[in-house]
């Protein structure tokens, strides 16, 4: 069978990934054509667009590059009707990935949805129409399959593919020891930062980030980079300070950190998974974020507290979002206490909400069994 993948940020691009996997494991004749990143090119898709050219952060953002990525949807319709897929699957990424949708029904094209958009903190009436253009879709998170009920669309809860993903990585796992002898590092406890993955992001939370570790002489700070961008690209904002830059080593990190400054994403949930005490941080252009201020309806920006209905871990936002913020809440989550304590019977709970493991096998179950049904 022959699937088209869209992923367009990191998240999809990993989780997009694993679910290839999972469908080639179960379909011996699967090929795959895709838009994405390393993770999905390293499965042995045929990569058509690299999401380091593909993610815009920002309605201002967006505005500014609205050619570039016209551009691109054109450019993907043709590819799709040249490819002839079974499937299109298509993995959040929703500015791009629904305009996709739309058009692909019209076509007559199967259309799966992996990993809803999050319509539910804007944009709400967006449910209807991905009922009309999609026609299966598959949640990860628990709050979802009711959130959809609103429209009348009966969508698949599959667990969130993060579980998988750590639960992996932890069986191949290294000693701090011999990590911090791979990567160079000394023998002091570990701040992760994780700055994000775009550009406009970095450049926003990194120097802020960097700002705070003369309050920290006991530990190391080390920059997660992001695979979309390069050594070098980070080296220009660390490059006095002696810090350390893993590339594309993320979860390594998180594996050894003490505690880690983290931008909103799904680097937030990735940390608390990994049980380490953090604090979300996000910092937007003035116009975009006054923008999202009146359209968005929820009243957290981590994955984390949206999950658990509760501030959790703590978020600093626009100008809460500077150096002497950071510093104390840092302090907060290093000390041990009540407050760590709670933290991590917290972290406990949070993964109990999130379903079991398995959640790329049951979604390449799910859409083979869907597939062979429409036939």
């Amino acid at each position: 069978m022959k699937y088209y993948l869209i992923a367009g940020e990191a998240s999809g691009d990993l989780h997009g990934s694993n679910l290839i996997k999972e469908l080639k494991k179960q379909d011996p004749n699967a090929e795959f054509r895709a838009w994405g990143g390393d993770h999905i090119q390293d499965q042995g898709a045929h990569l058509v667009k690299h999401i380091k050219d593909l993610a815009f952060m920002g309605f201002v953002e967006v505005i500014m590059n609205l050619g570039t990525i016209l551009k691109n949807i054109g450019f993907c319709k043709k590819d799709i009707e040249s490819y002839q897929p079974d499937v299109l699957i298509l993995i959040d990424y929703p500015g791009f990935n629904l305009r996709i949708a739309e058009w692909a029904k019209k076509k007559g094209i199967k259309v799966f949805y992996y990993i809803s958009p999050q319509i539910w903190a804007w944009k709400q009436n967006r449910g209807f129409k991905i009922r009309e253009v999609v026609d299966k879709m598959f949640v990860i998170l628990p709050f979802e399959k009711e959130f959809y009920k609103k429209f009348d669309f009966e969508v698949e809860f599959v667990g969130h593919p993060l579980l998988d993903a750590i639960e992996q990585f932890r069986k191949e796992k290294v000693s701090l020891a011999d990590f911090a002898k791979i990567h160079g590092l000394n023998e002091k406890p570990i701040i992760a930062l994780l700055p994000g993955s775009r550009k406009q992001e970095i450049e926003a939370m990194l120097p802020v980030f960097l700002k705070v570790q003369k309050h920290f002489p006991a530990y190391q700070f080390i920059i997660a980079g992001a695979p979309s961008q390069t050594l070098a690209y980070y080296k220009g904002f660390a490059k006095n300070d002696g810090i350390k830059i893993l590339q594309n080593r993320t979860y390594d990190l998180l594996l050894h950190a003490s505690a880690a400054l983290v931008s909103s994403g799904t680097a937030t949930l990735e940390t608390a998974l990994f049980k380490v005490p953090e604090v979300v941080c996000y910092k937007g252009g003035a116009i975009s974020v006054m923008i999202a201020r009146l359209l968005v309806k929820v009243k957290f920006i981590s994955l984390v507290n949206l999950i658990m209905d509760k501030e959790i871990v703590r978020e600093l936002i626009q100008s809460e979002f500077n150096e002497k913020q950071i510093t104390a809440e840092l302090k907060k989550i290093l000390t041990q206490g009540p407050e760590r304590d709670q933290l991590m019977a917290n972290y406990q709970l949070l993964e109990e909400k999130l379903g079991g493991s398995g959640a790329s096998q049951i979604t390449a179950s799910l859409m083979l069994k869907t597939l062979s049904e429409g036939k």
